[in-house]
């Protein structure tokens, strides 16, 4: 197999590609909480004074619209929050993976205005923090069962979705960059 275009590479993870922390501090734990805490911000600031044009623009070659990757961020979360609260009220839960990429071309990732999804994303990630404050040190290794990837526990999906709001901010940041928005 080829090795990647690194300028592509570069473009599809600005921020580099995950890599999960295998035995985490609380000092990491509450960073990435921050993280996720911070993430609506971020992204209402990034997409702050977007023209309708530019919210159509894909961030990379072949890749979704500005608008799309908005409203696919609490598409995500809202999956993960569900998930990571099945995690702590049950044994071992199974989960039901979705298709990101038909989500995202539904009208109501491919089309719609984006306050509601920043709203949205505001509102469930209040609802996040509070959740994983409460998390016990000895929860934090619980698990649930993806059917593509196996057990996760709660410590990879922290760190997950930290990293996922930072990754896909950042594809509208560089973006913004690159065209000099």
């Amino acid at each position: 197999m080829d090795a990647p275009d690194p300028a592509q590479e570069r473009l599809r993870f600005p921020i580099g590609r995950f890599a999960v922390v295998s035995d985490p501090t609380p000092a990491d734990r509450r960073r990435w909480r921050d993280a996720i805490a911070a993430t609506p911000a971020d992204l209402r600031r990034v997409v702050a004074d977007l023209s309708e044009t530019q919210r159509s623009t894909p961030y990379r070659p072949g890749g979704w619209t500005v608008r799309q990757v908005v409203h696919h961020i609490p598409d995500s979360h809202m999956n993960a929050y569900v998930r990571f609260k099945l995690a702590l009220t049950e044994d071992e839960p199974t989960i039901r993976p979705y298709d990101e990429a038909a989500w995202a071309r539904m009208p109501d990732g491919d089309h719609a205005d984006l306050e509601p999804s920043l709203r949205l994303l505001e509102s469930l990630h209040v609802r996040w923090v509070q959740v994983i404050d409460a998390v016990a040190a000895d929860e934090w290794r619980r698990t649930l069962i993806h059917p593509e990837v196996g057990p996760v526990d709660l410590d990879e999906m922290l760190q997950s979705y930290a990293w996922h709001g930072a990754h896909h901010i950042a594809h509208i940041a560089h973006l913004r960059e690159r065209r000099k928005w």
